[in-house]
């Protein structure tokens, strides 16, 4: 398999799933301005959305859209427990923190990347996040990850975004304690550590 990422974006998190499911696999770094990827091709021929991440299959088909890519990981190697068994309620609740880290937090904090945004605009979305971020504080309370005690790719997914964007942006995420400890827990996973090593040197 092939994954392919851009440092800095929404790409670590697949990147951390497939290390902590101990897949077999390569990266290939995309330059998202230019849509080319590290070996000079057209990105949009692998993607046509021109996002990542885009995951290269075995038999050569492509995978896109982060939820769908995390669940296809977590099935690869059911024995590593990424991911609950499909058809138990638990399934769909993985599939229900996906989609609000898709839709809530990934793209609630990507607009702020938007050049020219007023001053008054990006407190609002700021404020907006805010409110996320209380949620996810209280989801979070008494937990060590977003589904209760064992580790998920939804916890791949909400550390690629909580971790990287915030800062960018002003958002002090030590404001909410429960997120700041929550993140310190899943950077000293072993397989988190590999990817931020293997991402700073892409």
């Amino acid at each position: 398999m092939k994954l392919y990422i851009a440092p800095g974006s929404c790409s670590l998190g697949p990147h951390i799933a497939l290390n902590e499911a101990g897949l077999a696999f390569e990266t290939e770094k995309v330059d998202l301005r230019a849509k080319k990827t590290a070996n000079g091709g057209d990105y949009r021929a692998v993607n046509p959305k021109g996002a990542v991440p885009a995951l290269r299959l075995d038999d050569g088909q492509i995978l896109t859209e982060g939820a769908a890519i995390y669940q296809y990981i977590a099935d690869l190697k059911p024995e590593k427990h990424l991911a609950p068994a499909a058809g138990r309620i638990e399934r769909y609740r993985l599939q229900e923190w996906l989609n609000y880290v898709a839709s809530e937090i990934h793209k609630g904090i990507a607009v702020l990347f938007r050049p020219g945004l007023p001053p008054e605009v990006q407190q609002m979305f700021k404020d907006r996040i805010g409110a996320q971020f209380d949620f996810l504080s209280r989801s979070l309370e008494g937990k060590t990850c977003l589904m209760g005690e064992a580790y998920t790719v939804a916890d791949s997914y909400l550390y690629a975004i909580l971790s990287q964007w915030p800062p960018k942006f002003g958002i002090d995420v030590g404001k909410w304690p429960v997120l700041s400890t929550y993140l310190e827990r899943i950077a000293a996973r072993p397989a988190v550590k590999a990817t931020l090593k293997a991402e700073a040197a892409a």
